[in-house]
């Protein structure tokens, strides 16, 4: 089931519709394997309380950008994951504490404009 976002920056919303990973099976599987993503599409990752690490991108086919969002649906860093093909895969760590983080297809916050201190309004 997708669910649909908002991206507020400015006078401007971007909409955005995400697959929700709320257990730790989907956040674990995340986006592996998946070898195309649609364009204005991405994975919500959702914790219980805030958490402080990273991602990888093993097993993952199509590199991607993430965004590290609060509680308040601030976003608190973007970053851009490269494909891995190796065995030990670089982590993402954006250095902070999150709620939330959202995963897209590579250069889409920065195709649309959306940058660090934009708000995520989840309707």
């Amino acid at each position: 089931m997708k669910k649909r976002i908002r991206i507020i920056g400015g006078e401007k919303e971007t909409k955005l519709f995400v697959q929700v990973a709320n257990t730790k099976e989907k956040r674990e599987k995340g986006l592996m394997f998946v070898e195309y993503l649609p364009e204005n599409e991405g994975l919500l990752f959702v914790f219980s309380e805030k958490i402080y690490g990273g991602f990888w991108m093993k097993n993952t086919l199509i590199p991607l950008s993430i965004a590290f969002i609060d509680t308040d649906g601030k976003i608190l860093k973007i970053l851009d994951m490269e494909l891995c093909k190796v065995e030990e895969c670089p982590i993402y760590n954006p250095g902070i504490f999150y709620r939330y983080a959202i995963e897209v297809n590579f250069g889409w916050f920065r195709r649309k404009g959306i940058k660090e201190g934009d708000y995520v309004i989840f309707d």
